[in-house]
């Protein structure tokens, strides 16, 4: 069993991800303001001292702590600290993102530090956003100079504030709706103070208003933890952490797409060849902006060449790649500017138009270019002092290879769509979530209860986040549980539906599953079905296109490459694929509606 701390916006984070899991956790927080959607968390409210912690972990047995708890919650930290070394739990520390301490602001050990230097500095009128818990923190302070103290509009904020004599006159609330400058305008302070609290926090906004302000910034810095519990930095990094400590947990583990693989390859072997020490293991950040940490396999410094290799773990997809190596050599070339990337062994080359990538490159998608590129710009920044007279603007030599992908290559689809010689280094989110399984079917059912259980009567259905986010506009109202994704299992998803009796189903699906879902497949994986050209002509032609179009969709390799070929003044080819992918589906809800929105690369709904 798990023991969540929240309270914070992490907390309900570390929520959704045990959510995933549909099995009972707890979630512990010191009251009952914060409200959380989920079907299997059993709550707990009050503070805990040590005896009382105890008692639940032992009485419930609790094999994992999850501590997602405010940062300045420093009590609460020690207590979890003292009860997991007693009862030998782990701790996973669920920790938020903090800038850079940007050396233009004031920072403190202590409160009592930022009001020595408040009183020697004759700071007056000073606003303090440091939460409500702090005023009597802050009293030696306030209690002589004028002060403004914001506050959330609460009962028990109010009660707190009473108590410690704050003058209520000089209580601001919180306004979720206002922004910082105009509050710095509006009271015109001398000084502000806040915490340490990170982005989720909001400090980066109070800094940046500050600073356009010219406004002095003090800042208490957040006070240590526990160097036993185990640090990690978004939804995924916490899953994979508990897939480690408890591997009963998930019925399915999670991966990283062979993109992600070789940014931690190409960054372990950048700070090798700058500083010439190989490292264990390095932080990547995903696309949607989440730091995973990746074991790298080994290294090998060569002169002015560094070769770094992670072996790729796909989870319990059945993905060809896992556990192969992906490797990353790197060199500095004074020769041009930037990243360069560069084929090597049982790495494609891309023959054919539509990929997105320009014919006799190596096959590496966009996403993970960004990514490397982006490590790349970080290990420099960090290492300036390290690089040649260019600095930042010295270039590099990547070359990505994977030994044995041409004889894996074989065994895909890589060869019909034009990529020659060997893998493709993919992955458009980072991570790799396994679709191929029937627990992933049954996870499927379960969420769909729980949309039910909390009185959806519709829910919308996608591929995955990329298409969800596009679909999610266009119903506000609808809880995140009545979104679902169904991966490739189309026809299983809505029989559930069905099953569970929704009324209205809808389906946000993008180009690449519709024309096969179009033809009967209601299973779109790539292991399983390949777009069919002949069948995409066939419909052309029905629709009364030229012989030209049809001619190009026949030399196409990616369905996507349909936008650029269909006229945007003449759309029946996208109204009849639709209208066959509700031939296939249709039947499979037989009481119920189901829409379906073919959405575009940029994010356009179309039907």
């Amino acid at each position: 069993m798990i023991l969540i701390f929240g309270g914070t916006t992490e907390g309900r984070y570390a929520a959704r991800v045990c959510d995933e899991a549909h099995k009972p956790y707890y979630y512990s927080t010191k009251g009952d303001a914060q409200q959380l959607d989920s079907m299997n968390a059993v709550r707990l409210t009050g503070a805990l001292n040590n005896e009382a912690m105890t008692a639940i972990c032992t009485d419930n047995n609790i094999k994992l702590i999850v501590d997602a708890a405010h940062p300045f919650a420093e009590l609460l930290h020690e207590t979890i600290k003292d009860v997991s070394e007693s009862l030998h739990i782990p701790v996973i520390r669920y920790e938020r993102s903090y800038p850079e301490q940007d050396d233009n602001l004031i920072w403190f050990d202590s409160y009592s530090e930022a009001v020595d230097y408040l009183q020697k500095n004759n700071i007056e009128n000073l606003l303090a956003l440091t939460g409500v818990n702090t005023i009597g923190k802050l009293k030696p302070y306030w209690s002589q100079h004028p002060c403004w103290f914001r506050i959330l509009d609460r009962d028990e904020s109010r009660a707190i504030a009473t108590k410690e004599g704050f003058p209520m006159d000089r209580i601001l609330y919180y306004n979720h709706e206002g922004d910082e400058v105009s509050l710095f305008e509006q009271y015109k302070p001398q000084a502000v103070i806040t915490k340490e609290s990170g982005e989720s926090g909001g400090f980066n906004s109070k800094a940046e208003a500050a600073k356009k302000l010219n406004i002095p910034m003090l800042v208490v810095k957040r006070p240590p933890l526990s160097d036993k519990f185990i640090s990690v930095y978004g939804e995924h990094g916490l899953r994979k952490t508990i897939e480690k400590l408890l591997p009963d947990f998930f019925e399915l583990k999670t991966g990283y797409t062979t993109g992600t693989c070789a940014t931690a390859a190409t960054k372990a072997a950048l700070i090798a060849l700058l500083t010439n020490e190989p490292v264990e293991k390095v932080s990547v950040t995903l696309p949607n902006g989440e730091q995973v940490m990746i074991p790298i396999y080994n290294t090998q410094i060569e002169g002015s060449k560094v070769t770094s290799t992670v072996v790729k773990d796909s989870g319990d997809d059945p993905d060809i790649t896992n556990g192969k190596q992906i490797c990353s050599t790197v060199n500095l070339n004074l020769e041009h500017k930037g990243v360069r990337f560069l084929q090597g062994e049982g790495v494609g080359v891309i023959t054919l138009p539509g990929l997105g990538i320009e014919i006799g490159q190596p096959a590496i998608n966009s996403t993970p270019r960004q990514m490397m590129k982006r490590e790349v710009f970080k290990v420099f920044r960090h290492h300036q002092d390290r690089l040649p007279e260019q600095g930042l603007k010295t270039g590099v030599d990547v070359t990505i290879s994977v030994p044995n992908g041409k004889e894996i290559a074989l065994k895909t689809f890589n060869p019909k769509l034009g990529i020659e010689g060997g893998i493709s280094i993919i992955g458009t989110s980072g991570i790799v979530k396994p679709f191929s399984s029937e627990a992933f079917i049954n996870s499927i059912r379960r969420e769909m209860q729980v949309a039910k259980a909390l009185g959806c009567k519709q829910v919308v259905i996608n591929s995955g986040a990329k298409s969800e986010r596009y679909v999610k506009a266009l119903y506000p109202e609808l809880p995140s549980q009545g979104f679902i994704h169904y991966g490739n299992f189309i026809g299983e998803t809505i029989k559930i539906a069905s099953e569970l009796q929704f009324k209205a189903v809808t389906m946000g699906i993008m180009i690449g599953k519709a024309v096969k879902l179009a033809e009967g497949s209601l299973d779109t994986h790539s292991k399983k079905v390949v777009m069919n050209k002949d069948f995409m002509a066939e419909i052309a032609r029905n629709t009364g296109y030229s012989e030209s179009v049809q001619s190009e969709i026949q030399n196409i390799t990616m369905a996507r490459q349909l936008w650029d070929i269909i006229p945007a003044d003449n759309q029946l080819f996208f109204k009849r694929l639709i209208e066959k992918c509700h031939q296939t589906c249709d039947h499979l809800l037989p009481d119920g509606k189901l829409t379906i929105l073919l959405i575009d690369e940029e994010g356009k709904i179309l039907y």
